[in-house]
């Protein structure tokens, strides 16, 4: 998901978000920082006489979520290496992410790497999430036959769960 400001955006914005296809998520390898949605804006800006400066603003998946220091280190490399070393990062933290901001093409990416992705239309989101069961998909057999091992997988941000049907066990993009 492409967060667009009401202006068109410049050649230099697009080759950027381009880039940006290539930075992966350390967590998750099989998805990119795009593909997550916590990409929010890339601007390109500049004043009379002076270089052109990017700032990208970006949303953590989870406020204080350790896997954003290399996700930052790795932003100012991909976009250093491609000649954009001017580089402004803004961690924006409202609105918080939600899974909404993952494409489609992420919860593919996520099933066919082993991890459920979250269910299109979350039977449990709220406060109550840890007194409840979700009906969760094995990704390997697709059985709704599983059960919830622990509410923390191998990340803040998954859940572990085991398929009761082909005995697996698996983590769950948590829904947020």
């Amino acid at each position: 998901m492409r967060m667009v400001i009401a202006t068109q955006m410049t050649d230099t914005e697009t080759r950027i978000w381009n880039l940006l296809e290539g930075v992966m998520d350390p967590e998750v390898p099989v998805l990119s920082v795009i593909d997550l949605g916590i990409i929010r804006e890339v601007r390109e800006t500049s004043s009379a006489g002076s270089t052109p400066t990017l700032e990208i603003r970006i949303t953590p998946t989870y406020s204080g979520c350790p896997a954003m220091d290399m996700i930052q280190a790795d932003i100012r490399r991909i976009l250093a290496r491609n000649g954009y070393p001017d580089l402004h990062l803004e961690t924006v933290l409202s609105p918080a992410w939600t899974t909404d901001w993952m494409s489609e093409q992420a919860k593919d990416k996520l099933q066919a790497f082993g991890i459920a992705p979250p269910t299109t239309r979350q039977q449990v989101c709220h406060h109550m999430a840890f007194h409840e069961a979700e009906a969760i998909s094995c990704p390997r057999c697709r059985s709704y036959h599983t059960s919830l091992i622990s509410q923390f997988g191998s990340t803040a941000c998954k859940a572990l769960y085991r398929c009761e049907d082909c005995g697996e066990p698996f983590d769950y993009f948590k829904c947020h």
